[in-house]
């Protein structure tokens, strides 16, 4: 492997350090009680316990969801290694923290651990890597960060993106960096791309066509456990037979839109029930408050309130729930698209047998929504208005919501396989014991 040039990430550096106090900020922000912020330096508060150790980084909430199998996985294939998940965000650290104490539970080794990404200074990617020392470093989706690259290149830690995924709105924004972008890539020993188009979009970005595969999106792996499956139930039940639909991920400017059309919807089903779930957790009060300016009686979860026949939100102001939230439900509007966010996944409630409802704007999720779109398993509206008139038509017609559902959970088990391939391409880096 050639050597890429070094004064892309030169500039890239002197850059990071004159943004610092701006980094700092939005750092600062992103705090969890369970971890230190000196993390972001690549200081380990508490020093990881004695490995081998994999490392696998996943920016946020949605890639740690969507890693779910991948972790399972790795701990399953690499019995003697630990496995240390780094997020950026606080939420993303919240839902690991989530899966360590449910494999805690069940008598599972410690060995799962989380800890914060270090910000992407020469200096703190260099001691991030040199007190770690993993045997394996995997990158989710989007997560190329050039000096942690170079410092696992520097230590002889191979290195691969999974799941990789690179929008054409990435895309263009990239290609105006692609010195830096190719730069980075160059330290990369494996990518497995989700489709052929982001592993195209990726290669004009300058990774190497040889070190490239297209192996299918991990998220169709998602298998929803036992748990989960049967708290769906236990919430149905409960619910009773009201129409209940739910909107998972939701974004500013779009909660409004929905319960717009959830107050259409409830003139024709006036005991119809919304379980709006915010993306970020820092939004649940605002939106509380929406709710009650709307005039919609409201409970919540995180405070055991119960929806009764008046309540016409029920809002998931938790973490780690939304999957279970989807499978309560009759009907299931994936949040992110009907503002320019670009989606959100689609495959959640699919794979919990719920039809899939979304907004027009499904630019990070165009590949999934084309493949759901193919099987008939996608019901796709333009605004609030034509949600509320789609819902209606779904609540009468329970054949065509049956029809929809069993749709979702076929296109989930026909694109399976992801999983088995990128463990195998990972095992090429690190071969299982």
């Amino acid at each position: 492997m050639s050597a890429p040039r070094r004064w892309p990430r030169w500039l890239y550096s002197a850059a990071l350090y004159l943004l610092s106090p701006l980094v700092w900020r939005r750092v600062w922000r992103e705090h969890a009680l369970t971890n230190s912020r000196w993390e972001r330096l690549g200081l380990l508060s508490r020093s990881p316990a004695s490995g081998p150790w994999l490392w696998l980084h996943c920016a946020s909430v949605g890639e740690v969801q969507a890693a779910r199998p991948l972790i399972e996985a790795l701990l399953a294939h690499y019995p003697r290694h630990r496995l240390l998940v780094t997020t950026m965000t606080a939420t993303g650290a919240e839902r690991v923290h989530a899966l360590i104490e449910a494999r805690r539970r069940t008598g599972e080794p410690e060995r799962l651990a989380h800890r914060f990404l270090p910000l992407d200074y020469p200096g703190a990617a260099k001691r991030f890597v040199a007190r770690l020392c993993p045997e394996l470093a995997i990158f989710f989706e989007t997560e190329l960060w050039p000096n942690l690259l170079t410092a696992c290149r520097r230590r002889g830690v191979p290195t691969a993106v999974v799941n990789g995924r690179l929008s054409p709105r990435a895309f263009r924004g990239y290609r105006r960096l692609r010195p830096l972008m190719a730069s980075a890539l160059a330290q990369l020993d494996w990518l497995a791309a989700k489709s052929r188009g982001d592993a195209e979009r990726f290669r004009a970005l300058g990774m190497p066509a040889t070190r490239t595969d297209v192996v299918g999106s991990l998220k169709y792996d998602l298998t929803p456990d036992d748990a989960a499956s049967e708290q769906s139930k236990r919430l149905c039940t409960r619910l009773g037979s009201r129409p209940v639909w739910v909107a998972g991920s939701t974004h500013p400017g779009e909660d409004e839109r929905l319960l717009e059309a959830h107050a259409r919807l409830r003139q024709s089903y006036p005991n119809a029930l919304l379980i709006l779930v915010p993306r970020h957790p820092q939004r649940f009060e605002a939106v509380a408050e929406l709710c009650r300016e709307r005039g919609m009686a409201l409970a919540r979860r995180s405070r055991d309130e119960w929806p009764d026949g008046r309540t016409g939100v029920y809002l998931g102001d938790t973490m780690g729930e939304l999957l279970m939230l989807y499978g309560a439900a009759d009907l299931a509007f994936v949040g992110g698209s009907l503002v320019p966010v670009g989606g959100h996944n689609l495959l959640e409630p699919a794979a919990m047998g719920v039809p899939v409802l979304t907004g027009p704007e499904l630019a990070n999720f165009a590949d999934v929504a084309e493949t759901l779109r193919q099987g008939g398993a996608l019901v796709e509206v333009r605004d609030s208005a034509m949600l509320a008139d789609t819902l209606v038509t779904l609540f009468l017609d329970e054949a065509e919501r049956h029809r929809l559902a069993e749709a979702g959970l076929a296109v989930v088990a026909a694109n399976r396989g992801a999983l088995a391939r990128t463990m195998a391409g990972l095992e090429q880096l690190l071969p299982g014991e």
